[in-house]
């Protein structure tokens, strides 16, 4: 550790991740680049399941999810057997040395083998154990279908976000692969920092409940008051209360577009030397826009149409009016401004070669660059861990390697 990650806000604190896919790995991802030591355990022989998911890294004949290197940076790995009474005592111990564990299993697992939250907390009482799941697991706030496994997909559906996605005359559509996983990867490290600022208070640990559906229906923000204030149903791809939004195609690309009032309104209407559509009464008002959307797009979709995506953006920018290109992956790797802020680290993986990846959010001033250093392999750090943390001999790993209660990832 260099004096550097010393001083990092989560500098000390020792995190287990009970995690595997994107939500655990993403939420202890954000701890561990924040200074956290985060010891992730794995099954013996296979690992968390994203190492064999495509697509892979490749170098030398030596294959690597990037899925996985993307979401286990700055890890240690443990390749621990929890079905083995042996492995259950090495967990024992590593967890009454950690200040936080993460978990995402499937609803009940952990708990069935008599390593839940309750009873580590009972041993540990100063213990942050924060579970991700589809639907909620705490106590008191169980619904009927808390004990379901979910996928990210099925938080989109059942939170409303997915009917909203697409076109009316079509079927819903789903967002970005992983966003309920990544948002509830965030949301659990959110409220994780919560409960260590109240540890400080009270000296005693909690329980941290991330649920997808929860998470994705809070951002839903939109859909909920609209409804509960008037009544209204959003539909797919037609305008409710703000127009023009959306994507509208220049020469060279697409262009992203919102009016929020009636004074970016104003400087749209300027910047496309339409000054009648300022005070015209289809177009004076956001309910007026979104009524009478039908003649306004043709208007907007003829001027951008002459239009070069860059020309576009600096003819709105210019006069006060915020829109955007509209990238693919590529503009996103060419991007200056992306390049000036560093938000795709280069990564160094000694087996496969370096590749760059995206940096986590927000910047803080005493620590605006992050540690970088390749996701683990598997077992990589199992006899450091034992050894080193947990005071068995060599001896004692030799024989826990050999009966396959964990994996030292050595040759």
């Amino acid at each position: 550790m260099t004096d550097a990650d010393k001083d990092r806000p989560l500098s000390g604190m020792r995190v287990t991740g009970l995690e595997q896919y994107i939500a655990g790995p993403y939420c202890t991802m954000l701890l561990a680049d924040a200074g956290a030591e985060v010891i992730k355990i794995e099954r013996p022989g296979s690992g968390d399941p994203r190492r064999h998911m495509p697509p892979f890294a490749e170098k030398d004949g030596v294959k690597k999810g990037a899925g996985f290197m993307g979401y286990n940076r700055n890890k240690k790995s443990l390749a621990l057997d929890l079905r083995d009474p042996r492995g259950k005592e090495v967990f024992r111990k590593l967890v009454a040395t950690s200040d936080v564990v993460v978990e995402n299993l499937r609803p009940g697992s952990m708990t069935k083998q008599g390593l839940g939250h309750r009873e580590m907390r009972d041993m540990n009482p100063r213990l942050v154990w924060a579970i991700i799941s589809g639907f909620g697991r705490l106590d008191g706030h169980r619904g009927p279908y808390s004990d379901r496994p979910a996928f990210d997909i099925v938080a989109e559906a059942m939170s409303g976000m997915m009917n909203l996605v697409g076109y009316e005359d079509k079927p819903p559509s789903w967002t970005v692969y992983g966003m309920a996983d990544i948002i509830s990867g965030i949301m659990a490290a959110y409220g994780v920092m919560q409960a260590l600022l109240m540890r400080e208070r009270t000296g005693v640990g909690q329980m941290v409940d991330s649920a997808m559906m929860d998470n994705l229906l809070s951002i839903n923000e939109t859909m909920v008051t609209l409804f509960s204030v008037a009544g209204q149903e959003q539909k797919r791809g037609v305008p409710t209360v703000f127009f023009p939004r959306g994507a509208y195609e220049t020469k060279d690309g697409y262009l992203a577009v919102h009016v929020p009032d009636n004074i970016i309104w104003k400087r749209f209407c300027e910047t496309m030397n339409r000054p009648d559509l300022i005070d015209d009464e289809r177009s004076a008002t956001s309910p007026a826009r979104a009524a009478n959307h039908e003649f306004l797009d043709p208007v907007i979709k003829d001027f951008l149409a002459t239009m070069t995506r860059d020309e576009a953006v600096e003819a709105f920018n210019a006069n006060g009016v915020p829109v955007a290109p509209v990238y693919d992956a590529q503009d996103v790797f060419n991007d200056p401004h992306v390049e000036a802020r560093g938000l795709l680290m280069p990564i160094d993986d000694p087996e496969v070669g370096t590749y760059r990846f995206a940096r986590t959010s927000p910047m803080l001033e005493s620590n605006a660059e992050l540690p970088r250093n390749p996701a683990p392999a598997l077992g990589q750090h199992t006899r450091e861990i034992l050894e080193g943390m947990l005071d068995y001999s060599s001896a004692d790993v030799d024989a826990l390697r050999d009966d396959g209660v964990v994996e030292t990832g050595e040759e």
